[in-house]
Order: structure tokens, then C-alpha cells, then sequence
């Protein structure tokens, strides 16, 4: 079983609203070093201004570095990565693209991570990308979507691993690397009350962890499972577990996207509905603006927030990174803000009207749910 930290401060952050202000006033803040990693680094308001921090943290003898994915990035970073190299930021994209006629199974192993560590005092971890929020098509509402920052003895695994990735990073590039960001010698001081551990998913040792995680916590799931997440395209797995904690009794309500943003996966997704809501599965989609949260309560007391989507992107091949919460104030928390937006802003799926809809949308469900599931078998996901 994961070793879960004592002593943490885990404050959750409600899309780019509250986070980007957080985390600009933990680069002002800085004295020593920052480490930013994410899947999304754009060129437009938000990006500019968190970079625009980051050169002022190199200005006051900050070490700084910046990793973000270059398939993620490669549509939105316009000159932010010359902008940064001039400040004197140290800058490595994970992955470059290399042309659309030089495909490689290794394209699709993105780093979808969004962490950062602040002098290993205070980090933050979550499902958001440096990106303007209201970057969408109309209505112009924000992103739905959660971060954490925290402090406490959890900063050292998260220093620890964003450190190892950057020392992995330049070793596959063959570069010249740096002086290294040391790797944290103990554990900070005690910081709040929140039992916390930091999970992440690697092609290596850490292939299953966070899915590992989420199955542990909903086979012992004894009152209610509530999960809010973007690309929701689970193995057989995963899918029998919240069956069978229907079975028990367990209430389970899931929030997922209304919003059709990428067509294959909104359609995979859909055809799941028909076996969940026969199972007993409470189904909602989220359609005031695009849906991005990757979080989830268990029973009011185990809660998770990261980048991990519950897909075989996110639990095959991506790199991703989830803090989980042992403690009741954090989960009521997060549980209150999910029913807010189910009760707001969400549109509740029903049995009979679903399989009611209209003949074209069930062909195309299941066209390309087929798609989908070719797909997963080349990966390998889902059959264990």
C-alpha cells in the first residue's frame, strides 16, 4: 500500500481563477529555484504573465527551469521558448516534434504532467495547463478544472521526481546538463494536517499507480463514489470495480464532458453509457464550458486531484502526476464544488432517454467506440 504523508497543507485551487494568481505569487516569492513542468506552455495573456515571473525570478538569482511537451505545446508556445531562453530561463521540451511523416509509438508518450515546486517550500500540482482559460469558443466561461498547492513533507517526492525527470530528460538528448537541482536530503517541516501522497505514472517502475490507486479506493468504497473527469474511457477493470460498488449499495455519480471537444473520445466515452446506467451509475455532463477536472472523492475522506484522465492515454502512456488526500475537510471541499457544478451547470443523462436517441448518434457511438477499442488493443490496455 502507498505511504500516505502526515503533516501536509493541501489548499484546493478552482481552475486558472485561483490558481494562476497562486502560483504567480509563489514565483515572486522565490529565492532559490523553480521547477515548472506542463503539457500546454501558450503564447496569449496567461502564459506571457507567468513567464514574464519567471524572468523576474531569474533576475533576482533564481535558478529556473521549464519543461513542457512538444506535441502540447507545439500549437500555442509561439516565442515563449526563445522569450525564456533570452530571460536566462533553462529550458527542455520533452519529446520535440519531428514532423507529422515521422511517426513514432513513442510520439504518443506525452508528458501531460503539470507540476511545480517553489525552493521546496510550496508546490503545486493539478490538471492545469499554462493557457488562458477563456481560450475557447464561445461562451467564452472558463475551463472547468482543479490544482492544489501544497506544503509540507509531500514537497520532497514531488522535488524529488520533477528532478529525475529533467536529469532524464537531458540524458536522452545527450545534452550538457547543468548543475543539478539537488534531490531533497528530508522531508519539510510539518505543515498542516492532511495525510497526502504524491502519485505519478512512468513507462518504468511506475507503470499502474495512480490507476492502482483509484481501484483501491473504490473496491473499499462503502457510501459514495464521485468522479469528475475529462476523457473518461476506462479498461474492463476499472469499469467492473464501480459495478461492483454499485452492487454493494455504493452510490456512484459521475461528472464528464458535455462539451464535445475531440471527436473520437467524446463518442468512445458515450458508449459506455448504456452499460453504467444499467448498472446503476448516476451520469452527468458538464456543459457550461469544456470540462477538464481529473479529481474524484471516495466515501467523503480519500479525494484525488491531478493531470491523470481515466483513459489509456493518461494510464498507458502518458506521463502524469496526482496528489491524493486522506482527510475529510479537504474531500467536502472538493465534493461540494463538484455537486455545485452538477446541480448548476451539468445535464443529467437518463436510461430511457439515452437509449431513445437518434439512430445516427448511436452509429456513430459505437463507430467510433470500435476505433477506440482497436486502438486500446494495440496499447494493451484494458485486458488486465
Amino acid at each position: 500500500m502507498n505511504q500516505y504523508r502526515p503533516g501536509n497543507q493541501v489548499q484546493l485551487l478552482r481552475s486558472g481563477a485561483e490558481y494562476f494568481p497562486a502560483l504567480e505569487r509563489a514565483i515572486d516569492g522565490a529565492f532559490k529555484e523553480i521547477q515548472l513542468e506542463t503539457y500546454i506552455l501558450a503564447d496569449d495573456e496567461t502564459g506571457r504573465r507567468i513567464v514574464a515571473a519567471l524572468g523576474r525570478a531569474v533576475q533576482r538569482g533564481v535558478e529556473v527551469r521549464v519543461a513542457y511537451d512538444g506535441f502540447g505545446s507545439s500549437a500555442f508556445l509561439g516565442d515563449l521558448g526563445n522569450v525564456m531562453r533570452e530571460a536566462g530561463v533553462s529550458v527542455a521540451v520533452f519529446r520535440p516534434e519531428t514532423g507529422w511523416n515521422r511517426f513514432r509509438r513513442s510520439r504518443l508518450r506525452r508528458l501531460h504532467r503539470k507540476l511545480v515546486t517553489v525552493d521546496r517550500r510550496t508546490a503545486f500540482v493539478g490538471g492545469i495547463n499554462i493557457i488562458d482559460d477563456l481560450n475557447m469558443p464561445p461562451p467564452r466561461e472558463p475551463r472547468f478544472d482543479y490544482a492544489v498547492q501544497v506544503q509540507g513533507p509531500l514537497l520532497a517526492p514531488i522535488h524529488d521526481a520533477m528532478c529525475e525527470l529533467w536529469d532524464w530528460m537531458h540524458q536522452a538528448r545527450k545534452g550538457v546538463l547543468r548543475v543539478p537541482l539537488a534531490l531533497s536530503p528530508a522531508a519539510p517541516d510539518v505543515a498542516g494536517d492532511r495525510h497526502a501522497w504524491f502519485g505519478f505514472r512512468d513507462n518504468v517502475t511506475h507503470r499502474r499507480d495512480i490507476e492502482r490507486e483509484y481501484l483501491i479506493a473504490i473496491l473499499a468504497a462503502q457510501q459514495e463514489i464521485l468522479i469528475a473527469n475529462a476523457y473518461f474511457f476506462p479498461g474492463r477493470r476499472f469499469r467492473r470495480a464501480l459495478m461492483r460498488a454499485r452492487r454493494r449499495g455504493v452510490r456512484v455519480r459521475l461528472l464528464l464532458q458535455g462539451r464535445q471537444e475531440y471527436v473520437l473520445q467524446h463518442y468512445a466515452t458515450r458508449a459506455l453509457y448504456g452499460t453504467l446506467l444499467e448498472a446503476g451509475v448516476e451520469l452527468y455532463e458538464y456543459s457550461r464550458s469544456f470540462l477538464h477536472a481529473k479529481v474524484a472523492v471516495v466515501d467523503g475522506m480519500w479525494a484525488t486531484v491531478g493531470s491523470s484522465n481515466i483513459d489509456p492515454f493518461s494510464l498507458l502512456l502518458a506521463r502524469e502526476a496526482n496528489v491524493f488526500v486522506r482527510n475529510e475537510a479537504f474531500a467536502s471541499e472538493l465534493t461540494d464544488s463538484l455537486n455545485e457544478a452538477i446541480e448548476t451547470s451539468s445535464t443529467v443523462i437518463h436510461a430511457k432517454r439515452w437509449s431513445g436517441r437518434p439512430l445516427l448518434d448511436r452509429i456513430m457511438t459505437w463507430t467510433l467506440y470500435g476505433v477506440a477499442r482497436g486502438m486500446m488493443a494495440i496499447l494493451g490496455y484494458g485486458r488486465h
